[in-house]
């Protein structure tokens, strides 16, 4: 611990002086005075606009072993205008646990990354934040999964499904293995948003919804993402192994694709026999809106 503290301390004072630097006296409001030997703010100027003692800044910016809170952390952000990951970089160099703006949970994704899903068909890939709402997905995907809107987003979200659904008609075949590794994973990201309102809420509503999911949330378990071998249940092809893998994306921190191939020859003729169906169906190519993992019928 001591050696990882020596490592970062160098580290969040090279920090704090390039990010002084970059912040002039007009972008804060200031009279740009005369004789500046800074071209940014001066650590005194950082102090005052953070509502802290220069002293205790100055400690901070040498890379002394003082504890800072996150309140004056926060200060100090806005001071140097730091932005989300900027802000983030901070506190991980302070050693302080970092809590994500409340109202920060992604919600949207860039055309970009929608081009990227659909581009991985006949694949079946979906766009997960951290709370497993459904951001996006890709006609294979859809020719498998219909997931509906949770209660408290807005938007399609797997894990209310598959823990509010009947067991006779939940996609899962292997829900007793597969449910306890989701619940793992998503406490894995609840550490980082401990006490913020949106998670809370979240949390509250799934375990009144679901007397299991309550249960294997007390269970305190915790499991990073990870490639899983699932099976899945459709009425009109029957059952298919499928391999699920988690990309991350840059720009979207705590968001993953996560793409579903055939594990077996079988799956993959069902996939085919799917795409197929929609063809003959004329279902569109292109439909985000509503869509995630309950089965099609």
């Amino acid at each position: 611990m001591g050696t990882r503290t020596q490592r970062r301390r160098p580290e969040l004072a090279a920090f704090l002086r390039g990010r002084r630097a970059r912040v002039t006296p007009a972008d804060v409001g200031m009279p740009p005075g005369l004789r500046r030997r800074t071209p940014g703010l001066r650590r005194e100027e950082v102090a005052q606009l953070s509502g802290v003692g220069v002293t205790w800044y100055t400690w901070l910016e040498q890379g002394r072993p003082i504890n800072a809170s996150p309140q004056v952390l926060d200060a100090v952000a806005r001071t140097l205008r730091l932005d989300p990951p900027e802000r983030e970089h901070l506190y991980r160099l302070a050693e302080v646990p970092f809590q994500a703006d409340p109202e920060g949970l992604i919600r949207k994704i860039s055309p970009q990354v929608q081009g990227i899903v659909d581009a991985l068909d006949p694949l079946l890939a979906v766009v997960y934040n951290s709370r497993y709402d459904v951001l996006a997905n890709n006609a294979a995907y859809r020719d498998l999964f219909l997931v509906p809107e949770a209660p408290d987003t807005g938007l399609p979200n797997v894990l209310w499904t598959l823990f509010t659904l009947p067991e006779g008609i939940c996609p899962l075949v292997n829900r007793e293995e597969e449910l306890p590794l989701m619940v793992a994973t998503l406490r894995s990201s609840y550490g980082r948003h401990v006490g913020e309102p949106t998670w809370e809420e979240y949390i509250r509503g799934l375990s009144a919804a679901s007397p299991w999911f309550a249960e294997l949330w007390a269970s305190g378990e915790v499991v990073p993402p990870g490639p899983r071998v699932k099976t899945f249940r459709h009425a009109a092809v029957g059952e298919l192994r499928m391999t699920s893998q988690s990309l991350s994306i840059d720009g979207m921190p705590e968001c993953r694709i996560v793409a579903y191939s055939p594990d077996d020859e079988e799956a993959r003729t069902k996939i085919a026999l799917l795409r197929q169906r929609r063809e003959w169906l004329g279902l569109p190519v292109r439909e985000t809106e509503g869509a995630g993992e309950t089965v099609r019928r």
